[in-house]
């Protein structure tokens, strides 16, 4: 070795030397491995360093170190008890176990009881029942390492009251994240996505199960993209589930099944699709200060007897807060809202809100949702008194609440831009609507009138102050053409964004007045449907309309328009019994996630729109 690669290699460790050396017994040894060493026993230089991560573990006691250089090593390793197994990092400390005879139950790495393991990347044969990344007992702790494509990322078992930790580990294209057995472990910081074409039995972010309901592992502020069960809790044990961010994608969020006492507080559950956000069966639960967001074809959650729901808010499922036994069912200041049917199953009583809780942002197509609550939410301090924010005050009902949540400062944001504004004329007098604002500290609308489109809003153009949704106005004469843009403004002045423009033109032929809108996909109403749902368009101008649904698979369903129309506002139905004779299809469609699609061509032939819609089927 030069002497620049030995400096390079001596500065390199020297920080992990001094940053581990506090923990070792006095009579510990260092050794190091490397490819490019002379693999001399007892590998305590960088110029002797094993070739091998095993040989160098096999002369090995309790309390040694061993730092691996940058290099793929294809072999299996088998820690000892005591050990610290430090690698370089994971992009460029590879264990490679892919080209291994494995059997079921094949682990790539064992660590044991008291270990350290840090700074790997594992590649593992891929296979639904073998291909363990990493299998962990004891008082042992994994941090920051990466596993890719096993069949189980990680397994953690058999502690007692030893209390192991796995953190801020990487773990891809997996049946199971972390499972979880007889253990009291710490799982905190984990990124875990879970391989969409597995065909295991069970696909999950973290399982945990246990003999008896006393061991109590900690799921602490782990990212799960997941595609069936996030968090599966599947037998025995009575874990806290806390601060995690779990993305879905079907399935469900959290499963509490056959256990013991599961509490499940702070948690941030978002669906692009999936069953229901947490679910119990079995077990007695604790929920408190959760939120679930997002098309739940079920329930965003559903508890049973003897369970406890606070302070929690359930957004855009088909059923909000449920309960499938409501005896000895607790639900109290929670936030049920924009759901197709808000509480199902129990009476909720007067603490229980179904507003819109205004959070910073609510909308995945325009920025990374934010769940922090707004200035003026209805939901500041509205929780159980029973409970209080890290700040010292009454809990917030929603995700930072209580004594697991956040001090933060309330923003106080402007209203949303209000929604659907719409033209009809009669005669010289044109009738304005359009939806009507939701936010607690809404006070009016404010609405502007150009002769010219795409016009900046100002006072000059503004035409009224409105409390209403709708607003009568007279054609004034010499004008050829009208523009219309709403504000929403709160009680403290802020106002908000422009809707979108619409114009209404004066028609030569018999000089009739006609509005003109954008293009405009609408959302389908009712959402979630059974077996019809409407859906409205707008177009700017005559073109050639399609109009699609698909199912999630991407395989066209049904056809809806294809056909060239003139500009206005056009409404169609979709019927989920399957009645279409366009393309074939005679069968009733499934429950289920559809997608709605609009293309719009102009009269030359040029693509001028496009969008699309999600929409729910439940039969």
């Amino acid at each position: 070795m030069s002497k620049r690669n030995k400096k390079y290699y001596q500065t390199l460790f020297l920080l992990l030397i001094l940053l581990t050396a506090y923990s070792l017994p006095l009579n510990a040894t260092i050794r190091f491995v490397s490819k490019t060493g002379l693999s001399i026993p007892p590998y305590i230089t960088w110029e002797t360093a094993a070739d091998s991560i095993q040989k160098c573990i096999n002369i090995c006691v309790f309390g040694d170190t061993i730092y691996v250089a940058n290099g793929i090593y294809e072999e299996q390793v088998i820690m000892i008890p005591g050990l610290s197994l430090i690698g370089a990092g994971i992009d460029s400390c590879v264990i490679d176990t892919r080209e291994l005879v494995n059997t079921t139950g094949f682990v790539a790495v064992e660590v044991k009881d008291s270990c350290l393991f840090r700074g790997f990347q594992i590649k593992v044969y891929y296979n639904s029942e073998k291909g363990y990344g990493i299998s962990q007992s004891g008082n042992s702790q994994v941090e920051v390492n990466k596993i890719n494509t096993a069949g189980f990322g990680m397994y953690v078992g058999y502690t007692g009251t030893n209390l192991p930790n796995v953190y801020k580990n990487i773990i891809n294209n997996v049946s199971i994240g972390i499972d979880i057995f007889n253990s009291n472990s710490i799982i905190r910081s984990n990124t875990i996505y879970t391989d969409p074409t597995s065909l295991a039995a069970i696909v999950a972010g973290i399982r945990t199960s246990a003999f008896t309901n006393e061991y109590t592992p900690i799921i602490d502020s782990n990212y799960i993209l997941d595609h069936y069960y996030g968090i599966y809790v599947e037998l025995g044990s009575s874990p806290v589930i806390k601060n995690n961010i779990i993305l879905k994608r079907g399935g469900y969020g959290i499963l509490a099944g056959i256990a013991g006492n599961v509490k499940i507080l702070n948690n941030k559950i978002i669906a692009e699709t999936g069953y229901d956000g947490i679910y119990k069966n079995g077990s007695t639960v604790q929920a408190t200060n959760n939120f679930i967001f997002g098309p739940f074809i079920h329930y965003g959650i559903l508890l049973g007897p003897n369970d406890t729901l606070t302070n929690s808010v359930v957004s855009g499922a088909t059923k909000g807060i449920g309960a499938w036994d409501n005896q000895n069912f607790i639900a109290r200041f929670n936030d049920s809202w924009n759901n197709g049917t808000n509480y199902n199953g129990f009476t909720p009583d007067t603490t229980n809100l179904s507003v819109d809780p205004m959070i910073v942002n609510d909308d995945s197509t325009h920025g990374d949702l934010d769940f922090h609550l707004q200035k003026y939410s209805p939901l500041i301090d509205a929780g159980d008194p029973n409970i209080l924010d890290k700040d010292g005050t009454r809990s917030d009902i929603g995700l930072y609440g209580g004594p697991y949540g956040e001090s933060y400062t309330y923003q106080d944001l402007p209203p949303k831009p209000p929604k659907n504004l719409t033209a009809v004329v009669d005669s010289s007098i044109i009738t304005l609507t359009w939806n009507r604002n939701t936010e607690s500290d809404f006070n009016h609308y404010n609405l502007y009138r150009d002769t010219t489109s795409n016009f900046q809003i100002d006072s000059t153009k503004l035409v009224g102050s409105l409390s209403d949704t709708f607003y009568l106005h007279i054609i004034p004469p010499g004008v050829a053409r009208l523009y219309f843009k709403l504000t929403g403004v709160d009680n403290q002045g802020n106002e908000s964004n422009p809707s979108e423009e619409v114009a209404v033109i004066l028609v030569s032929v018999k000089n009739k007045w006609k509005p003109v809108n954008n293009y405009i996909l609408y959302q389908n109403y009712p959402n979630p449907f059974n077996p019809t749902t409407k859906i409205g368009y707008k177009l700017k101008d005559k073109g050639y309309v399609k109009l699609y649904v698909y199912d999630v698979k991407g395989e066209l369903v049904e056809v809806l328009v294809n056909q060239t129309q003139e500009a206005g506002y056009y409404e169609v139905e979709f019927n989920g019994e399957g009645k279409t004779e366009l393309i074939g299809v005679k069968n009733p469609f499934v429950s289920g996630v559809y997608l709605c699609q609009i293309i719009v061509q102009s009269e030359k032939g040029i693509s001028v729109f496009s969008d699309m819609i999600k929409m729910i089927l439940l039969k």
